[in-house]
């Protein structure tokens, strides 16, 4: 046996690691022992293979999934950093989101929505009839700024052929869409030629899960957002301020609740107003 190898027990006391954490890294095909005895299955490691152990146990205390962890130590130098720069990005913008949670959920526990929703002007307005081109998905809430600006873009450029876009594009939200229940939502686009929409959704087949249909003329009960509070979980807090004034004004919901993009997003500051948060109601 090559004389530099050293057995688990005094290889793991140089890494300042159990065996345990050792095998588990083994199963897990994070670092693999330079050899194993086929008899009795020892274990077996150089002494060099001590840094890789420890950057594997440093990486697990940062929460990173076994895969970004295999990606980051077969990499060298510069991409195993920038590796772990992106890693940490992402964890920073979800702790972020999280703490804006925190925040709003301590103002539910504590009474102070009140004054949360009291900041919210609610009006109704009557939308008449329109012919809408949609496209529809199943979509976890991390997953849905993306796909809304995605699919809202597809449709205003197939738009163009089904007479042009007619009014402010908006999502349905037809079940509730959080990190447990994935809707679904219907980005939905408004165009002036009934027939041409039909045919294009016949060429599109069921691709996208695309449909043309007629939304009926409706009242809306709504409240307008900036950019900024289209965020979750700021956005919560303007949908329930619509819902308690529905409550206080005696009114019913007669549908899902929507989202009305009526300004251009790119173009917008955080404080501009993009989007008015509605309900159907009767």
């Amino acid at each position: 046996m090559d004389e530099e190898l050293i057995g688990i027990g005094a290889f793991a006391a140089r890494a300042r690691l159990s065996a345990k954490a050792l095998r588990l890294y083994d199963r897990l095909g994070l670092l693999a022992p330079a050899h194993v005895d086929e008899a009795s299955g020892y274990r077996y490691y150089r002494p060099g293979q001590a840094g890789q152990a420890r950057l594997v146990a440093l990486l697990r205390r940062l929460d990173m999934p076994l895969a970004t962890i295999a990606e980051v130590i077969a990499a060298e130098g510069a991409e195993a950093a920038d590796l772990l720069a992106a890693y940490w990005a992402d964890v920073e913008a979800r702790v972020a989101g999280q703490r804006t949670l925190a925040e709003y959920l301590r103002g539910r526990l504590s009474g102070r929505n009140r004054e949360m929703y009291e900041k919210f002007v609610i009006e109704t307005v009557d939308v008449p009839a329109q012919v809408v081109i949609t496209e529809s998905r199943h979509t976890l809430a991390d997953e849905l700024p993306t796909w809304i600006g995605a699919s809202l873009g597809r449709l205003e450029a197939a738009a163009r052929e089904c007479g042009g876009v007619t009014g402010a594009p908006f999502v349905v939200y037809h079940s509730e869409v959080s990190m447990e229940s994935d809707g679904p939502a219907e980005s939905c686009v408004p165009v002036a030629d009934e027939a041409a929409a039909r045919a294009w959704a016949e060429r599109r087949g069921r691709a996208w899960e695309t449909t043309v249909r007629v939304e009926p003329a409706v009242r809306l009960a709504c409240t307008r957002i900036t950019k900024a509070q289209v965020a979750h979980p700021q956005i919560l807090a303007a949908f329930e301020a619509v819902e308690q004034w529905l409550a206080r004004e005696g009114l019913e919901a007669a549908g899902p609740c929507r989202e009305v993009y009526f300004a251009d997003w790119e173009a917008a500051g955080s404080e501009d107003p993009v989007c008015d948060v509605a309900f159907p109601v009767r």
